[in-house]
């Protein structure tokens, strides 16, 4: 790469379906654009999260977010290393910080848009894209305030294998409730019964499934889904009374240009059931309380996690196809990048 410039990935066009090779756009740009202006500093990118809810950044649709625009750099939480810092700025040249980085090496980030990290005993700046960053919230408040799990309840979490999926089977356990996982293959659910301790995680692709599902869930109080379609509506087939479901995401659908429909939804009605969605961004201020708890866990050992790290910012666009393929176990992030010393910046 030529020390004159940096890349960045913008949207091309959106896809209908599935992302294709046309989706993004790889640009070079000049590094004479990095300049820090007052209460700025400019970042190197070392870390970017990918998230399923990428996709849905994608579609031109009312949401919690604004779409991402075409010729927009995509989208992308991260975090990077301050390289140069503008006048007035509280940051200092050096400092780890997190930010709404998106699909480039480098960027101009106004000191309100970022910050600044500082790892609990026991925990890595990287897990700020992870446990203590939004999949962990996602989770924690997902399961507590939404769900309202009890010790005792039977919880049933799909996508249990993901980022989301298995914190909240960890918690779950945490909480004395009978976690039952759903993932997408054998060595996943291997990982989920032996390293995070569900009580029985089953192979949703297994030829047997749909009978091993009603012999180890029964029935369940407490549904934490990120899946969507099928898995849903099987869900919904066997409530409790006064269950719960909690929609965090339907990863199943988000490529279909036709999203099934639910067929069981009448049960919700038997059963006295509710089913919520929620956006983690409205627990903003509730934040803090969250990661000293799940900091907590890490730093003793009761809450494990996993990264799949994909390195190259050009390997952006297939990393985040594996999301929607199963292709990962655990927190899947980009390496953009290793963490410049003082002075060795690539600016």
């Amino acid at each position: 790469m030529s020390l004159s410039t940096f890349t960045r990935i913008v949207l091309r066009e959106r896809p209908e379906a599935d992302v294709l090779p046309d989706t993004f756009e790889t640009q070079t740009v000049s590094k004479d654009t990095l300049k820090a202006g007052p209460g700025e500093v400019v970042v190197q990118v070392t870390y970017l999260s990918l998230d399923p809810a990428m996709r849905g950044w994608l579609r031109d649709v009312r949401s919690y977010l604004p779409p991402v625009q075409i010729g927009e750099v995509m989208r992308a939480l991260g975090q990077g290393v301050v390289v140069q810092v503008g006048n007035g700025s509280a940051f200092k040249e050096g400092d780890i910080v997190s930010g709404s980085f998106g699909w480039t090496e480098f960027a101009v980030m106004k000191d309100k848009a970022l910050q600044k990290l500082t790892p609990p005993p026991g925990s890595t700046a990287l897990d700020f894209l992870n446990t203590l960053g939004m999949p962990g919230m996602t989770a924690y408040f997902g399961l507590h305030d939404v769900g309202q799990l009890k010790s005792g309840e039977t919880l049933l979490v799909s996508g249990a294998a993901g980022a989301v999926g298995s914190l909240v089977c960890q918690l779950g356990k945490r909480a004395g409730a009978k976690v039952i996982a759903l993932a997408g293959s054998d060595d996943k659910c291997t990982w989920l019964e032996n390293e995070l301790g569900v009580d029985k995680a089953l192979n949703y692709k297994s030829e047997t499934f749909r009978k091993d599902f009603i012999n180890a869930v029964g029935y369940l109080d407490v549904f934490f889904d990120n899946v969507g379609g099928e898995i849903l509506d099987l869900a919904l087939k066997n409530l409790n009374r006064n269950a719960r479901v909690v929609l965090c995401g339907a990863i199943s659908a988000y490529n279909s240009s036709k999203p099934r429909g639910l067929v069981n939804y009448q049960n919700i009605i038997a059963q006295r059931a509710k089913i919520q969605g929620f956006v983690v961004f409205d627990y903003t201020s509730q934040y803090p309380e969250a990661i000293a708890d799940l900091a907590v866990g890490l730093g003793d050992g009761t809450l494990k996690r996993k990264f799949h790290v994909v390195e190259g910012l050009e390997n952006a666009s297939k990393a985040l196809l594996m999301l929607f393929s199963g292709g990962n176990t655990g927190k899947l992030v980009l390496k953009v990048s290793d963490e410049p010393s003082l002075g060795s910046s690539r600016l």
